[in-house]
């Protein structure tokens, strides 16, 4: 299972870009263990690089009662972080500074979707 974006799903992404903010949807399912390094990677990314980049997180939560999906398509946790624009997301995630703390987020994990959405018209 994919957990961090690649070189050529991140070309994609800029490629597609329609213009404006994007918001990315966060799906995590977490490794046995893996809140305690994922709450440490989202503190960094709070306190360091979605300002510096002028992201902002719109909604973080807990996944709860499943009404509607089939065996294992629930979610451990869903976010949502706004960013200016794609090129933001793509500069943050290849930011040096970025890459020393990603790697926790890669251990926290077992599955993950990080989906960009557009907003409907």
């Amino acid at each position: 299972m994919a957990i961090d974006p690649r070189g050529r799903d991140l070309k994609r992404y800029l490629e597609e870009d329609p213009g404006g903010p994007v918001v990315m949807l966060n799906l995590l399912r977490f490794a046995d263990g893996g809140r305690e390094d994922y709450a440490r990677y989202a503190a960094a990314l709070n306190e360091t690089f979605l300002p510096r980049y002028g992201a902002e997180v719109l909604y973080a939560g807990d996944g709860s009662t499943v009404l509607v999906a089939e065996t294992g398509q629930d979610w451990d946790a869903v976010l949502l972080v706004r960013y200016p624009s794609r090129a933001a997301f793509s500069e943050m995630v290849a930011d040096p500074e970025y890459q020393t703390v990603t790697a926790l987020r890669t251990s926290a994990l077992q599955e993950a979707v990080l989906q960009a959405t557009t907003p409907w018209a």
